[in-house]
């Protein structure tokens, strides 16, 4: 007599093996949450922002679940490599140092780098002007580097853990000015504390390529950049930069 107990269970068996060859692979975005408009907590406790976005964007192409991790912006690339989370979607400039500890995607925007200071102030861009006066920018960025690099012996800098600690400094009268993301500045720009700052001079530094960044030799690296390309081509990608800004930043 056939034994329909064991072809029940030889068929519940199929079916759970069928539904987990089949079920969405799942990866983890790390941000650092703190970072406005690229990457934040909002007021539900919810990571967005336009990094996010694109990264789930890039999930969707590669038919993957991701949930978003965050991280101190100082261990960011050491919790990447101690497989915190799979991939790093914060805006991360590519330099060379980094290149030695991660690989990088192809770049998903171009930054710049610019100063804000008081509308009321006669702040100028210009070495002898910018001699004595107090600057802020985050540690371990782009903004920072550029500041020891280029007017170390110049300026006094002060570098901050979150990019916002340098605005409330700056908004506090502490500092003379902030070097940072054109981008970021802008956004602050717009807000209240914001709206007695401007822009001063032109950029200092217009080519910074912003990239994800993955562990070293890691396949997921040229995944990613096929799915850039695919969200780029199908217009994904403008329909997230138009929700954040009202010029191409790609």
């Amino acid at each position: 007599m056939m034994n329909y107990k064991k072809i029940l269970l030889a068929a519940a068996a199929t079916l759970a093996f069928g539904s987990s060859a089949f079920a969405a692979e799942k990866l983890r975005i790390g941000t650092e949450g703190a970072y406005p408009p690229f990457n934040l907590i909002d007021a539900s406790g919810q990571v967005v922002g336009f990094d996010v976005e694109i990264a789930q964007a890039l999930c969707a192409k590669m038919k993957a679940e991701c949930t978003v991790v965050t991280s101190d912006w100082d261990g960011i690339i050491p919790a990447l490599n101690a497989k915190k989370f799979d991939f790093l979607a914060a805006s991360m400039s590519i330099t060379e140092e980094r290149k030695q500890a991660v690989d990088f995607t192809d770049p998903y925007y171009t930054n710049k780098l610019q100063f804000i200071a008081p509308k009321s102030s006669d702040f100028k861009t210009d070495e002898a002007s910018l001699k004595g006066k107090v600057i802020g920018a985050q540690r371990a960025t782009i903004a920072g580097t550029w500041l020891e690099d280029n007017l170390g012996k110049v300026v006094d800098i002060k570098l901050y853990d979150t990019q916002e600690n340098a605005y409330l400094d700056l908004s506090s009268g502490r500092l003379d000015g902030v070097l940072a993301d054109t981008f970021v500045n802008w956004e602050w720009l717009k807000s209240d504390a914001g709206k007695d700052f401007e822009f001063k001079g032109d950029p200092v530094f217009d080519n910074d390529k912003i990239a994800i960044a993955v562990r070293k030799g890691d396949p997921l690296r040229e995944r990613l950049n096929e799915a850039l390309k695919e969200i780029v081509a199908d217009g994904t990608y403008k329909k997230i930069n138009d929700k954040y800004f009202p010029f191409s930043i790609y």
